[in-house]
């Protein structure tokens, strides 16, 4: 654990390249004549980087070895606390639903337990990321982590005092966690150049596995030793869903303790300097090797200049006018909502015929599997495709999925195992594509901050479906629920199919 190794810098401003940080192609800089950074992200300049390397060339391998090695510790350290944290999230959120039927007494509002992680994951990431920007990814992904803990607590009293707006405070709370989860993605991609950020992300989203296989299950398992098997109007007994929360309140915590423990250097020390994209289409036309372009520019970050405070909201607006940033906000917003719209119910639905919380915890199991278990294959057809091709490919899936889900019979688990899963890939295809495309579309400062701003408009979008999905429940029913969801599916498809060809077309003219 110790502290950063040789030649990793220590800079003030987050993402911000020590002086042999790996340049815009990958070089390893030198050991000698460091670039003094302030408050803004500079870039080592591609010439400058290889002068470097030629005069201390034996020093520059070993601290270039050092450097890649931290990087992968981080990494690894990334993926064990992702897979920490949504085992305990993701043991919460299968029955979040009934809980919230079981203390209020209304299934229309079932859906404000995830509409409260959602609200509290969109004001967390927003938190979290001006936690990064000042203090650094490890800090910030340990209060994350801490603060989704300390909502699995306040849940677990309110299940126990009966009280169903203590338990909307605590499911606030964790939405925290999840926010650091997600979050995670950025900091892996932060580390690695452009041509592997599709990879980067999807290894860190792949460590919410096990939270999809051994969260609802261990948590129902929990809360079957804890409450027993009893049920009372078709619901579990209270004490069982108390136990359920055991399963959060202790993996949460244990990924706030690996992050602050294991995360040295902070991976803001270790982010590959990287020249983003920028042309005409959502993704600029890749150079003459088929590789994203990379400048050699000295590049300050315009909002860490001292005096520009006061024009950062018209420059975030500005940031998300960008063809590559709103091509992928579009991906991940509408993913979002098309599933949470029809997962969120599913639980509910199911209980409503007869299925019990074993039942429901495979479903959400399948789910949950699907968002997550074949993230390395997105990753790596993400590199070798390009984000954009990938994000098309999401909404086309999830059109086929709610298909499948509102054509699934009441009694039918099978069907709804399927359905579900695919909702969980096609999301997976949006997610890895839209955040890939994000990470590469900025750099430093900007980047950290446009992330938590990104992630709050995702999860504020989530937090509307959640609210209505409830409602729309128990006025149209599920098959109703599961038509918006296509009908959402197919308008994203609508939109990004031309940005595609857009796409494609400046890439031609470019060769």
């Amino acid at each position: 654990m110790g502290g950063a190794p040789a030649g990793v810098g220590s800079g003030r401003a987050l993402d911000e390249p020590s002086a042999d940080a790996v340049g815009p192609r990958g070089a390893p800089g030198g050991a000698t004549d460091p670039v003094a950074f302030d408050a803004v992200a500079l870039e080592v300049a591609e010439p400058e980087a290889a002068r470097l390397q030629a005069a201390e060339p034996e020093a520059a391998e070993p601290e270039a070895a050092r450097l890649e090695a931290a990087r992968r510790r981080a990494l690894r350290t990334l993926f064990a606390g992702v897979a920490l944290g949504s085992t305990g999230y993701i043991a919460a959120s299968t029955i979040a639903a009934i809980a919230a039927e079981l203390l209020s007494g209304s299934a229309a509002l079932a859906g404000l337990p995830a509409a409260a992680v959602v609200v509290g994951s969109a004001l967390g990431s927003a938190v979290l990321a001006g936690i990064m920007v000042r203090r650094g990814r490890r800090f910030g992904l340990t209060v994350g982590y801490l603060v989704g803990a300390a909502g699995a607590a306040v849940a677990m009293l309110a299940l126990v005092l009966g009280s169903f707006p203590l338990f909307l405070g605590g499911t606030f709370l964790m939405g925290t966690a999840n926010s650091a989860n997600l979050m995670s993605r950025y900091a892996a991609a932060a580390m690695v150049p452009s041509v592997r950020r599709g990879s980067a992300v999807a290894t860190v989203v792949w460590g919410a596995t096990v939270g999809a296989v051994v969260g609802p299950n261990l948590g129902t398992f929990v809360g079957g030793l804890i409450g027993g098997s009893g049920h009372h109007a078709g619901l579990p007994e209270r004490d069982a869903l108390v136990g359920v929360y055991l399963v959060p309140l202790a993996f949460v915590a244990a990924a706030a303790v690996l992050s602050f423990l294991r995360l040295r250097p902070d991976p803001s020390e270790l982010a590959v300097a990287d020249t983003p994209r920028h042309g005409p289409g959502p993704e600029a036309a890749p150079a003459a090797d088929g590789r994203p372009s990379t400048g050699d520019e000295r590049v300050a970050s315009a909002s860490s200049v001292p005096g520009r405070a006061r024009d950062l909201p018209e420059r975030t607006r500005d940031l998300l006018m960008r063809p590559a940033v709103a091509t992928a906000l579009l991906a991940l917003i509408a993913g979002q909502v098309v599933m949470v719209l029809i997962m969120t119910m599913t639980p509910l639905h199911m209980t409503d015929h007869g299925h019990d919380i074993g039942a429901v915890g495979l479903v959400i199991s399948g789910h949950v599997f699907g968002m997550y278990a074949l993230s390395p294959v997105t990753g790596r057809i993400t590199d070798r495709l390009g984000a954009l091709r990938v994000a098309v490919l999401g909404p086309i899936v999830l059109a086929g999925a709610a298909v499948v889900a509102a054509l699934a019979p009441p009694d039918g688990g099978v069907v709804l195992f399927a359905a579900l899963f695919l909702i969980g890939y096609g999301w997976n295809l949006g997610f890895v594509a839209g955040s890939a495309m994000l990470a590469s579309s900025l750099r430093g400062a900007d980047r950290t901050r446009l992330e938590g701003t990104t992630d709050a408009l995702i999860w504020g979008s989530s937090a509307v479906a959640s609210l209505g999905s409830g409602v729309m429940l128990e006025v149209a029913g599920f098959t109703a629920l599961c038509l918006l969801g296509l009908a959402i599916a197919l308008l994203t498809t609508l939109v990004l199919v031309p940005r595609l060809r857009a796409q494609r077309a400046t890439g031609a003219a470019a060769g």
